[in-house]
């Protein structure tokens, strides 16, 4: 049967690589479909801010005309300046059970960085590390949670024949709430019982009616507390502004802190309610329509979620090793509890992210899946 690759040019093959993923998952019972409307704003080339200053094009595979595959390539500069590298990345990959449609697939995002002179594609990204990254190569027994992937285990095997590596996993914590509360241990509670007098700390919830200044607080731990991670790119405050009030009505300001040492903000912890518990169950269709009513059902019902997800807890460089983590750690638990979150997933942690990963298991936490970044020559 005919296969070939399609390059999307136009708003109309935009809306047919957004609805492939029904083709793929619709079987599957863990998978959650991403809202529509949403993703056609993101994917969508001088609306969201990512295409500032990065490249990206969208390829769909074809078998005898009917899609049955998607890829997208992308070129992002300030990756490259701020790691000092030359790499392309490759993202949003699905594909059926079709090994041939994969290669093609593959095939295409490396060629297309080769042109571009670069050293190596590196990927799962969609479309960056500030965004859902990374194929699930294990843990595909349960929905993802917000703002994480999910795919079917054959992709990984499909990346690895046509030459792709591990470059780095990323690990997603699972914790029983009420259990971390009640064994918390001695060390981390001698540690949130001294440092916040011995250093001058104050810890808060967000406010969100004081909602810009708080964004402006956040980005500026954000932006340096992560620096030094593997992968990172810092935001544009375009980039940021755009994140933060999509997360706006998700956000529950009862269990997102900043911690202040003398007035200056030094760390955040920002976790989510499981919009993807509601949004699951609603299962929204790869329409507009279906889309605005699975959003809308999901932010009616995101208080019923006993599920979070832990997003971002960092501290500014100068001020780690301090236990202004244990504080946050603690008062996380302490607040998902008292609220009726039954479980948290802590996500996603680098694997060699060794001192928040001793944390996390030293509060009960285990890995109960895992995602990998994979890379390629580019020759």
């Amino acid at each position: 049967m005919s296969l070939q690759i399609e390059q999307v040019q136009t708003n109309k093959q935009l809306r047919q690589f957004l609805k492939v993923p029904w083709l793929i998952y619709k079987n599957d019972p863990h998978w959650v479909p991403w809202l529509y409307h949403d993703r056609l704003f993101a994917f969508t080339k001088g609306k969201h801010p990512f295409f500032e200053h990065a490249e990206v094009d969208f390829f769909i595979a074809r078998r005898d005309g009917a899609p049955v595959g998607i890829i997208a390539a992308i070129l992002n500069p300030r990756h490259n300046w701020f790691h000092e590298e030359n790499i392309a990345h490759f993202g949003v990959f699905e594909v059926l059970e079709d090994a041939e449609a994969a290669k093609l697939l593959l095939d295409t995002a490396v060629s297309w960085a080769k042109e571009r002179g670069v050293d190596k594609i590196v990927g799962p990204m969609n479309l960056s590390t500030n965004d859902e990254c990374g194929l699930l190569v294990d843990g595909f027994d349960s929905p993802p949670v917000i703002m994480m992937t999910y795919n079917p285990p054959y992709y990984a095997d499909f990346l690895e024949a046509n030459g792709f590596a591990k470059a780095m996993d990323l690990w997603a914590w699972w914790a029983d709430v009420n259990e971390t509360v009640a064994h918390m241990p001695q060390k981390l509670l001698h540690v949130v019982e001294k440092v916040p007098k011995r250093y001058h700390l104050t810890i808060r919830n967000l406010r969100m009616k004081d909602w810009d200044n708080e964004v402006e607080r956040v980005r500026e731990i954000y932006n340096s507390a992560w620096e030094r991670n593997w992968g990172f790119v810092p935001m544009t405050d375009h980039e940021f502004d755009h994140l933060a009030e999509s997360l706006k009505l998700i956000l529950d300001p009862e269990i997102t802190f900043l911690v202040e040492m003398d007035g200056k903000p030094v760390g955040v912890a920002v976790s989510l309610p499981d919009a993807n518990q509601p949004l699951h169950k609603f299962h929204p269709g790869p329409s507009m329509l279906s889309s605005y009513l699975g959003a809308a059902y999901a932010l009616l019902n995101r208080k019923k979620a006993d599920f979070l997800r832990v997003l971002i807890l960092g501290v500014i460089e100068p001020y780690r090793g301090k236990g202004i983590d244990a504080l946050m750690y603690y008062e996380t638990a302490k607040a998902a509890a008292a609220k009726g979150y039954k479980f948290a997933e802590a996500s996603w942690i680098l694997e060699n992210n060794d001192m928040m990963n001793r944390a996390l298991a030293m509060m009960g936490g285990k890995v109960y899946k895992t995602y990998r970044i994979y890379e390629k020559v580019v020759k």
